[in-house]
């Protein structure tokens, strides 16, 4: 199945300062594959799906992330660490050299676009150096069809050049690698880095900006799903913690798995027109969903395969970041269109490497706003250089490296969505238990999947003060009971059997969520600020 019109007509490139003709339009992920192979860019998997390398950089490189500073955003982004000022004048020049770099080469561009509701759509042309970058284009954008190609005009411009070298002394970047953002241009300029997540993070990153600022529409890094009753659940939460995992559902229709819009009309669209999944330890029984949507038009990065092409997915060595790409319609039980209405529940997955928050708890909206804003994961040993014991990683609104606004705008959009919704949030440790990482043992998926369902359905729906505990650390309702869950597994002090050891540790991490709070305290009220954890000290 194919929902994209293939290559047929020819385009010029010439408002883009690219005058020649080697330019490859449209051209359909069959073809792509294809010309990927034959330039020994890539290799056939078993399974059909396309294996790369994306060479030096398997991940985002977060302080190689740029935005020009501009009218448009001077007083509007928060800048800092995360949101990095670039100059105008140097943008031009660099922009100026990525094309003459371009020039030179056979390139491949797709006109496709973002936004699944219409009257949000933003169309996009993405102007790639490589084919299996552009064939990642086509799984994770949406797909215009043979008539909207007609007069079809872009409003933002993706520029790849993977194989462009910047020269920091001379260009303004940190080193030679470069994704920069440029709101008045409508340019995503990347360079240096072959790591496609880049692309589609580049145009999330300029939603998250325009849909709050011009739309009055609340951008999320989370998956999405839809039940019979047409209700939708939203799933928030970091790299690793199970977010597409958990959407991807044989009983609900899946929306998205990583990035959305809630709009004033109380609606959910998707951003993409694929998945970009996770794949280490991948296996057909766990993900069965994830697993088959792995064929002809997926892409998989950077994984180890044997030479009958059979993938090892426990086969970090390249890196833990394996993932796969892939058009959303692999995925057989999808919401058409990706939009969805009536939300009910939303899910804040964290993976708690020091095993001591509850495998799910009811959080009251000033709780929801905390735990939102501050966005904790934990880092496990080996995940990253220097990581030897667990880490609390904390990323607001779930998406931090992404969010060009101060993280209290998406906030305070979040929690009116939740008070005039009524929606129910829980927070869901899918990380460690019986222990820390080390010592426990990881929350069983079907255990997960047990308590998710069992709140989607409204078995763990209304406050009952005899099916709760109050959890006397971090202040969050533990049900006791839960269909298909071991009543011992849903009190994460009980698996430890060491009171003295499990209370030390949880306020341990207390203290890291408060420390990591200071930072939002004068820009959070007083009863978001009461909705975390209290300090404690050993």
């Amino acid at each position: 199945m194919k929902d994209s019109a293939s290559g047929t007509k020819s385009i010029s490139l010439k408002p883009y300062g690219i005058t020649h003709n080697k330019v490859n339009y449209q051209l359909t992920p069959d073809e792509l594959h294809d010309i990927t192979i034959e330039l020994g860019m890539g290799k056939k998997a078993s399974s059909g799906a396309l294996a790369v390398n994306t060479g030096e950089f398997t991940g985002r490189s977060p302080m190689d992330r740029f935005i020009v500073k501009d009218d448009i955003t001077t007083d509007k982004v928060w800048w800092g660490d995360i949101n990095i000022p670039f100059e105008s004048e140097k943008f031009d020049k660099l922009y100026d050299k990525v094309i003459d770099y371009l020039n030179k080469k056979e390139l491949f561009v797709r006109d496709c676009y973002a936004c699944a509701d219409p009257a949000y759509k933003m169309n996009i042309r993405v102007i790639n150096e490589y084919p299996w970058s552009n064939m990642f284009a086509y799984n994770m954008f949406l797909r215009p069809t043979d008539e909207e190609l007609k007069d079809f005009d872009a409003e933002w411009t993706v520029v790849n050049a993977p194989g462009f070298m910047a020269d920091s002394k001379i260009d303004g970047t940190r080193q030679h690698n470069f994704a920069i953002l440029n709101f008045s241009r409508k340019i995503a300029l990347i360079g240096g880095t072959g790591y496609t997540g880049e692309i589609k993070k580049g145009i999330f990153s300029a939603l998250n900006f325009i849909l709050p600022v011009n739309k009055n529409t609340l951008p999320m890094h989370c998956s999405a799903n839809v039940g019979e009753s047409g209700d939708t659940a939203i799933f928030f939460g970091l790299s690793g913690t199970g977010k597409t995992t958990l959407s991807t559902d044989p009983d609900r229709k899946l929306i998205g798995d990583d990035e959305h819009g809630w709009t004033p009309e109380n609606t959910v669209f998707n951003f993409e027109g694929g998945c970009y999944a996770k794949v280490i330890d991948l296996s057909q029984e766990k993900e069965p969903e994830i697993y088959g949507a792995i064929k002809k038009g997926a892409i998989l990065e950077n994984v180890i395969m044997d030479e009958n092409g059979v993938v090892d997915f426990a086969d970090t060595s390249i890196t833990q970041n394996t993932r796969v790409s892939y058009p959303i319609y692999h995925i057989e039980n999808i919401q058409r269109p990706s939009i969805g209405k009536n939300v009910k529940n939303i899910f804040f997955l964290t993976a708690d490497a020091f095993g001591v928050l509850p495998p799910i708890s009811k959080l009251t909206p000033a709780q929801a706003a905390y735990h939102f804003i501050s966005g904790y994961t934990a880092k496990v040993a080996g995940t990253e250089a220097g990581v030897v014991e667990p880490q609390p990683s904390f990323s607001a609104c779930f998406g931090a490296p992404f969010m060009p606004l101060h993280p209290a705008k998406y906030a305070e959009m979040l929690s009116n969505k939740m008070k005039e919704s009524g929606v129910d949030v829980w927070l869901v440790n899918t990380g460690w238990t019986g222990g820390p990482y080390g010592v426990g043992t990881r929350m069983k998926l079907k255990y997960t999947r047990a308590m998710i369902s069992a709140a989607l359905n409204g078995e763990l729906g209304l406050y009952n003060y005899e099916k709760y505990h109050i959890h006397s650390v971090f202040g969050v309702a533990q049900p006791r009971e839960c269909p298909g869950v071991p009543t011992e597994v849903l009190s994460p002090r009980t698996t430890w059997n060491n009171d003295e050891a499990y209370y030390k540790t949880a306020f341990k991490l207390t203290n890291a969520f408060r420390e990591n709070f200071k930072k939002f305290e004068s820009y959070a009220s007083e009863e978001i600020r009461r909705g975390g954890p209290q300090r404690y000290t050993f």
